[in-house]
C-alpha cells in the first residue's frame, strides 16, 4: 500500500464514499479517520500533513470499505451522539436520532418521578431522562433481549443504573405499577414505506424496531388500549410518530380516554410527538 498523508487518505475516501452514494462523504471520511487513528474528530486537521501509520491506514481502509456498502457510521464506531451524550449502539438497536430529542424536550417540560419507556432499544430516551431528572426512577422494556442489554450498558455508562430497571417485555406484559410519565418511540413505519428507506436504515437496523409489518399504527393501538392502567394521577404519555400519523394517533388517544391530546411538531414543523394525559 502506497503511504499517504492523512489529508490524501481523506480526499480519496471522500471520493469513494461519494461514488457509493453516501450523503455526507466528507464528514464520514473525517469521522472514520479519527476512529481509525483513535483521536477525537476535532483533531483530524492536526494530523492532516502527517503520513498515516500502516496500522491506521489498514483500519481506515476497512472502515471505508464497510461504509461504502452503507454500513452506518454509528455501527462502525460503536456509538452515536444524542442529547449531548454518547450512546453505545449496534445493529441490534435503532440508532438514536436527532428528531427524538423533541420527545425528550417535551418530557422534561414538567417534573416526573417515575418514567416508563416502552420499546427502549438503545435506552437513549430512558437514560437521558434519568440523567436529566436526577431524582427520578425508571423502567425500560423491550421485546429484544439484545436491546435490554444495550440499554443496561448505556445506563451504566451514564451512571443511572441504580435508578433504571430494564426488563424484557412484550409492551406492557412485564410492567407493573403506575408512572407519571410514559414514553415510547415505537416501530411506526408502514410496510409499504419500508422500501423508501435509505440503505443504511433498511439493511442494517433491526426491522422489528422500524415497522409493525402493517400500517405503522399497531403499536399505538396497543399503547392506547392499556396505557391508562399504568398512568398515575395526572400522568402523561408521549409517543414519537411519523410525520403523517398525528391525526390517527391523536384519535386513538382520545378514544382511549386520554385528555389534553395534542401534537408537538419538530424543528422543521412536521408532526413528531403525540401527547396525552390521564383525566382525574
Amino acid at each position: 500500500m502506497t503511504q499517504q498523508t492523512a489529508a490524501q487518505a481523506m480526499v480519496a475516501a471522500t471520493h469513494r464514499l461519494r461514488a457509493a452514494g453516501v450523503v455526507d462523504p466528507a464528514r464520514d471520511a473525517r469521522i472514520l479517520l479519527a476512529h481509525a487513528a483513535q483521536i477525537e474528530a476535532s483533531r483530524v486537521t492536526l494530523i492532516a500533513p502527517e503520513q498515516l501509520a500502516d496500522e491506521v491506514a489498514d483500519r481506515y481502509e476497512q472502515l471505508i470499505a464497510l461504509r461504502s456498502i452503507r454500513v452506518p457510521v454509528s455501527h462502525l464506531i460503536g456509538e452515536r451522539q444524542f442529547y449531548g451524550r454518547r450512546f453505545k449502539v449496534s445493529g441490534e438497536v435503532l440508532d438514536p436520532r436527532p428528531e427524538t430529542e423533541i420527545l425528550i424536550e417535551a418530557a422534561l417540560a414538567m417534573p416526573f418521578s417515575r418514567v416508563l419507556d416502552l420499546g427502549t432499544g438503545s435506552g437513549c430516551i430512558l437514560v437521558t431522562l434519568l440523567a436529566e431528572q436526577q431524582k427520578a426512577r425508571g423502567l425500560g422494556v423491550d421485546l429484544s433481549e439484545a436491546a435490554c442489554l444495550q440499554t443496561s450498558a448505556n445506563a451504566l455508562l451514564h451512571n443511572v443504573t441504580e435508578r433504571a430497571d430494564v426488563r424484557q417485555s412484550n409492551w406492557f406484559s412485564a410492567v407493573d405499577g403506575r408512572y407519571d410519565l410514559i414514553v415510547s418511540n415505537p416501530p411506526y413505519i408502514s410496510l409499504a414505506e419500508m422500501e423508501e428507506l435509505s440503505d443504511e436504515v433498511r439493511r442494517y437496523e433491526p426491522e422489528m424496531a422500524l415497522t409493525d409489518g402493517a400500517d405503522g399504527l399497531e403499536a399505538y393501538r396497543l399503547i392506547a388500549r392499556d396505557v391508562l392502567q399504568y398512568l398515575a394521577q395526572d400522568g402523561r404519555v408521549m409517543v414519537e410518530i411519523g410525520p403523517t400519523q398525528g391525526a390517527d394517533v391523536s384519535q386513538l388517544f382520545t378514544e382511549a380516554g386520554l385528555v389534553d391530546v395534542r401534537v408537538i411538531p419538530d424543528l422543521d414543523g412536521r408532526d413528531r410527538v403525540v401527547y396525552g394525559k390521564r383525566a382525574d
